[in-house]
């Protein structure tokens, strides 16, 4: 089995920043894709970033040059540095891990429970 733990979510003024970290662990092979995704209230849940194995980033439009995603292939944790937070970005944000478990036959996504943020204009 594999868990993620979410951390650094909380309540931030517009124009702050938080930065997220989720830490996966458990019977791990391999890590290959590892993303952020978030959730706000009567939305659909939506990509944030995503950090391949190489390093390989993708945003979403919505927080190109204020976010920042990166990872920790050692500690097996990946990172979500938010600046220039908006009220837009209140959502609950939920980590995402593309993971060979060890004796397992394939890749499987897991998924983290999540860590509210909240940007008070």
């Amino acid at each position: 089995q594999v868990q993620l733990v979410e951390s650094g979510g909380g309540l931030v003024q517009a124009g702050g920043s938080l930065r997220l970290s989720c830490a996966a662990s458990g019977s791990i092979f391999s890590i290959s894709a590892m993303g952020w995704y978030r959730q706000a209230p009567g939305k659909q849940r939506e990509l944030v970033a995503t950090i391949t194995s190489g390093g390989s980033t993708n945003y979403a439009d919505s927080v190109k040059g204020r976010f920042t995603i990166s990872r920790d292939n050692a500690k097996n944790t990946v990172y979500l540095q938010m600046n220039s937070l908006k009220p837009e970005d209140t959502a609950v944000y939920v980590c995402n891990i593309h993971c060979l478990t060890v004796g397992g036959a394939a890749i499987r996504r897991y998924w983290g429970q999540g860590t509210q943020v909240t940007v008070s204009s």
